[in-house]
């Protein structure tokens, strides 16, 4: 790149900082802003013009708007123009495509999961097979993102494929006509019980909030709902407005659901609900965990901080920042975060404090000193400074490093190849299916040529232990060390039997995905699920949830809040 496009460029860095120190710093002559951004100009023109081997200007452009921001939070990112796209896809949830998943297998790419009523998926796509050619161009060799950029383009145009099929294994030759892709951000509803519903949110994109209210809806025609479960487990959040708007459905018009505050005028602004209420007096349950964040937490704690719905899981991530979005000029934009939210009971609910960025420290956890308790609008209590605890708390279901291991080097995908190849005319039931005694003694011999790079927390422990003993000195602690080692049983065959329970409903859980997209996986998967039996549980019994949503139930029920209410009380 010449040194003129370097200079724009880097004018127009100048000009987006300046502008951002006009937000921050109205009314002041900030001098230290104008000379750190004259001194970061020069030093990107000499490194530029002056440096032994030639750099791109953009490539020290990105590395210096990474090291502006790589001290405050993680969310705080600057979004060079190539990243557009991808921010594009995370926001509206849209993208322009044949509408599949893909991923590498061998020398080639392979359909990893079409969408349902996709092109790919009207053209007969299915998992496992092949992309053979793209426009003419042979795939084998091009890598995920190469294959990607040539499968996207503009809605309407059109892409030419040569696909080798998994079942029968004869190439076909496939025009597909690219559309404008949406990836529901609810991939399933439905009854789990009499009366009781289900609907299952994974993110919050342009449109959530249309969709969720689209399947309460359905449920409401389908029969009589009595009950409603809410799944945000694992939602990660997005848009808070979304989040407004579907708290929307369930309290009356003109509720506070959130509120935030930041330093620049314009960051805090409080939210209430602009519509009247669907379903104003359903019962709710709400199913939360670690990785239920930002705007799935701003729906689960309004709801609990209205006392319009009983939480259950394990405390939320606790992520309490909003960020906004600026543009900088030819097509980049930064990322930051710019206010804290607060519910409506006034807490707000961010684990870890980014303060302390300028500080050797870092950022820390909020200290358990620094907690502070908040009422609900029936007076129940709840906290703030580390995630939303949920009113009933289940312990985690966690999966074995072996099982995912197996899932990540792509065994058990194609285990279900061949198993899919044999059972090709097969109809299943998505709530009973399982695979036989006989088809799990196929995967372990299927799995005996496998390498599978393995080690068990213990056998790690355990060799951490010797060496330090060894550089100890301790050496009548080998023999000790030398029986423990000879007692563990973590080799192959010992864990596919093990872990067998998990590998199995993995193995499942594809054949079903096969059979009936991401909805029947979750079906499937609700056939055991114990957060949805306890919430399935509390629905059918009015007066428990009633009594769980009074002041009298809400009482610390471990140590740990205790010590918080003790806490509270010398405070006081």
């Amino acid at each position: 790149m010449n040194s003129k496009r370097l200079f724009r460029r880097a004018a127009g860095l100048a000009a987006a900082l300046l502008a951002l120190g006009a937000l921050t710093f109205a009314g002041r002559n900030d001098f230290g802003l104008g000379r750190n951004t004259e001194i970061l100009i020069n030093l990107m023109r000499e490194l530029s013009l002056n440096y032994v081997d030639e750099v791109s200007p953009d490539r020290l452009m990105q590395q210096a708007a990474a090291g502006m921001t790589r001290t405050l939070d993680p969310y705080t990112e600057f979004m060079p123009e190539e990243q557009m796209s991808d921010f594009e896809l995370l926001t509206t949830g849209k993208y322009g495509g044949v509408g599949s998943l893909i991923r590498k297998k061998g020398d080639y790419v392979i359909f990893a999961q079409p969408y349902k009523g996709s092109p790919a998926d009207r053209a007969g796509i299915r998992i496992g097979d092949r992309i053979v050619r793209i426009d003419g161009q042979e795939a084998r060799g091009m890598t995920i993102e190469q294959v990607s950029a040539l499968l996207k383009g503009s809605p309407g145009t059109k892409v030419k494929l040569t696909v080798e099929r998994l079942l029968g294994g004869e190439q076909q030759e496939l025009t597909l006509r690219r559309e404008r892709i949406a990836i529901p951000s609810v991939p399933y509803y439905g009854y789990v019980a009499d009366g009781i519903g289900y609907i299952q949110h994974s993110d919050f994109t342009e449109g959530s909030y249309d969709e969720l209210r689209a399947a309460l809806e359905a449920l409401q025609r389908e029969g009589e709902l009595r009950g409603l479960i809410l799944d945000y487990r694992s939602n990660g959040g997005g848009i808070l407005q979304e989040a407004v708007k579907i708290v929307s459905l369930f309290v009356p018009k003109g509720t506070e659901v959130v509120s935030t505050r930041g330093r620049a005028k314009d960051a805090g602004h409080t939210f209430r609900t602009e519509s009247a209420p669907v379903a104003p007096n359903l019962p709710l349950a709400v199913l939360v965990n670690g990785n239920t964040a930002s705007s799935a937490e701003i729906v689960a704690g309004a709801l609990q901080d209205l006392d319009r719905a009983v939480l259950i899981g394990q405390k939320t991530f606790g992520k309490g920042l909003v960020q906004s979005t600026r543009p900088l000029g030819y097509n980049t934009m930064v990322k930051m975060t710019t206010a804290k939210y607060y519910m409506p009971s006034g807490r707000c609910i961010q684990a870890i404090d980014y303060s302390a960025h300028e500080g050797r420290g870092g950022a820390k956890q909020v200290p358990d000193s620094l907690v502070h308790a908040f009422t609900t609008r029936a007076g129940r209590t709840v906290y703030d400074g580390g995630g939303i605890t949920p009113d009933v708390r289940t312990e985690p279901q966690y999966v074995s490093r072996f099982a995912m291991t197996l899932y990540a080097l792509g065994f058990i995908e194609d285990f279900v190849d061949d198993y899919m190849r044999e059972h090709a005319a097969d109809t299943i039931d998505n709530r009973t299916f399982s695979i036989t005694d006989a088809d799990y003694d196929r995967f372990v011999a299927f799995m005996q040529d496998k390498e599978v790079p393995y080690e068990s927390d213990t056998r790690r422990v355990l060799k951490s232990l010797k060496t330090a003993a060894g550089n100890d000195r301790y050496t009548e602690l080998e023999e000790e060390i030398a029986k423990l080692e000879s007692q563990l049983r973590d080799d192959k065959l010992t864990n596919l039997a093990t872990y067998r329970g998990e590998i199995t409903d993995a193995i499942n859980s594809d054949v079903v995905l096969r059979h009936s997209y991401v909805e029947g996986v979750v079906e499937h998967g609700l056939t055991d699920d114990r957060e949805v039996a306890e919430a399935v549980r509390l629905l059918d019994d009015p007066a428990q949830l009633a009594r769980m949503l009074s002041p009298e139930v809400a009482q610390p029920d471990t140590e740990q809040d205790a010590a918080k209410d003790t806490v509270q009380a010398e405070e006081e």
